[in-house]
């Protein structure tokens, strides 16, 4: 039993990389081999609409034949037994990197039939972590969870079961007297930091927990 996290925060150990090692750490209390991935340590690209994933009889049918730091990651997804994606939230959508990944992740196991079907020939649960400094309330009045719902749906598409975790008002600096900034009190923000993050992150361990199921612990960070 394999669990993969893919941080796609530029930061190795903010907001979202703590809650994706929380969800790793209940993984492994539950017996599960884990690994997390940080996205901005490898380079690569987003889809380039070569097609080759599409071809009839075509020898990438179904995968992405693009080869760069990414393909190892790709060629090891299908292996996993379950998959949790992490990103901040940056103008209402997750990082450019992670929606590169989820390009050359995604796109490849999309049949182009009627109706769609997805070319992952196993079942295995999903999630996805966010993090942003809006409030739950402004998420919705800003319309973020028309991507993050999509985001759902398509993994759940893909994989046949995912969730979403949400983890709102982070704390975005350790010291917000360095920067410009009077969007909101900094004191309630570090308070919150302090009081509701370490909810976030139980609640994160537990999804960790339902995703992992055999006995004998593994931790790899690359």
């Amino acid at each position: 039993m394999k669990i993969l996290a893919i941080n796609g925060s530029p930061r190795k150990k903010w907001n979202t990389a703590m809650l994706l090692e929380h969800a790793l750490d209940g993984a492994a209390s539950k017996g599960a081999t884990t690994e997390l991935i940080h996205l901005y340590d490898l380079d690569f690209k987003g889809c380039t609409s070569c097609f080759a994933c599409k071809l009839k009889g075509g020898k990438s049918y179904g995968k992405c034949a693009v080869q760069d730091r990414l393909s190892p990651i790709l060629e090891e997804i299908p292996e996993v037994d379950g998959l949790i994606l992490g990103s901040p939230i940056y103008f209402g959508t997750v990082t450019g990197m992670m929606r590169c990944f989820m390009e050359r992740l995604l796109f490849p196991y999309l049949a182009y039939t009627s109706p769609p079907s997805s070319l992952f020939e196993r079942k295995i649960p999903a999630a996805f972590i966010y993090t942003m400094n809006v409030s739950e309330q402004q998420m919705k009045d800003f319309h973020y969870t028309v991507h993050t719902g999509l985001n759902e749906s398509v993994l759940n598409r893909t994989f046949g079961h995912a969730e979403s975790l949400f983890s709102f008002e982070t704390l975005q600096f350790e010291d917000y007297n360095k920067v410009v900034f009077n969007y909101f009190d900094p004191e309630e923000r570090k308070e919150r930091r302090r009081t509701v993050f370490p909810v976030d992150c139980r609640r994160a361990f537990e999804l960790g927990e339902r995703f992992g199921q055999e006995k004998g612990i593994t931790s790899i960070s690359i």
